[in-house]
């Protein structure tokens, strides 16, 4: 399948309701399908929605309290894989034979801490990969746990090698790597909304690694912020900031040409054309993890295990 269309979704969550933000993804899967799409993608923690208080409150001590109580409403809606709470998300994905890359707040098997995770759910083999932000980024730390390497591939489909990494991990060169050396041929870039943010890390993602990039992007309003939310008022004033949450939705060539953007502010579902040809072109000019590499004097080591807090070798009795 040497042509690819993909639908980079540009919405908002229905903030901090896991269950009515996964029924929004399957709304969306559904109509990118009926528009051609057979790779959908959302951004950064789509579900059940990014946590603005971490980019506002600068962890004020003196207000930790609040800062525990919206944690905990976070924690209460983040996403169980064991449980199933994509079950709804893979059957979608069956039905429409779309791949899906979905940002998602991934509760740890403690229930205290939550990953920014990235899942890749295949329409046929349903979650094929999981990538856990490897360092969350400033005052997200509060908020996230650290992620590692074991989700760290490309997955292939529809004869595509498909990768992403998690918004400011797309500045990061190493786990870049890592996905251009597995022969990455579409990247896709996760943020939670801003359009300075996202356009020229995925510009240079896609000319570093000679691919398609894909940056997507979510919406926010401080009208999304639920009454009943800790200190509501407070926190829909600091995130009416200009640049936060407005987008950003946009895919870019392996040459760093912008070929589709969304309009600023407004739920859209991006479409566009990708013609792999065009990658395998661009990397006969450029392979980082080929050609263009010199494995005999650079060389990256990757533990791919997963990381857990015990590791159990055996039982006695």
């Amino acid at each position: 399948m040497q042509r690819l269309r993909i639908a980079a979704v540009q919405a908002a969550p229905v903030w901090m309701e896991r269950d009515a933000t996964i029924a929004k993804v399957c709304r969306l899967v559904e109509e990118a399908a009926r528009g051609g799409a057979s790779l959908v993608a959302f951004s950064e923690t789509f579900v059940p929605g990014y946590p603005w208080w971490a980019s506002v409150d600068r962890l004020d001590l003196a207000r930790l309290e609040v800062v525990t109580q919206r944690q905990a409403i976070y924690l209460r809606n983040g996403v169980d894989l064991a449980r199933g709470d994509l079950d709804p998300v893979v059957e979608t994905a069956r039905r429409t034979g779309c791949f899906v890359v979905l940002g998602v707040a991934e509760l740890a098997p403690t229930g205290g801490s939550v990953y920014c995770s990235l899942v890749m759910i295949d329409p046929g083999r349903g979650i094929v990969g999981v990538h856990r932000k490897l360092k969350p980024t400033f005052t997200e730390r509060a908020v996230w746990a650290d992620g590692d390497a074991h989700g760290l591939h490309v997955h292939a489909f529809s004869d595509w090698r498909i990768g992403g990494l998690n918004c400011w991990e797309n500045w990061l060169p190493l786990p870049k790597f890592a996905l251009y050396a597995e022969g990455e041929q579409l990247h896709v870039a996760t943020w939670p909304g801003g359009r300075a943010m996202a356009r020229d890390a995925t510009r240079l993602v896609a000319m570093e690694g000679g691919v398609f990039a894909i940056a997507v992007c979510g919406l926010f309003a401080p009208a999304l912020v639920p009454d009943d939310f800790p200190e509501a008022r407070a926190l829909r004033a600091a995130i009416a900031a200009p640049g936060l949450g407005d987008g950003g939705t946009l895919v870019v060539d392996p040459d760093g040409g912008v070929i589709a953007e969304a309009k600023p502010h407004a739920e859209e579902i991006l479409f566009a054309e990708l013609d792999r040809d065009l990658a395998l072109a661009a990397r006969a000019l450029r392979d980082p993890g080929g050609h263009y590499h010199r494995p005999d004097l650079f060389s990256l080591r990757i533990d791919r295990r997963r990381l857990r807090a015990i590791d159990v070798r055996g039982e006695d009795g």
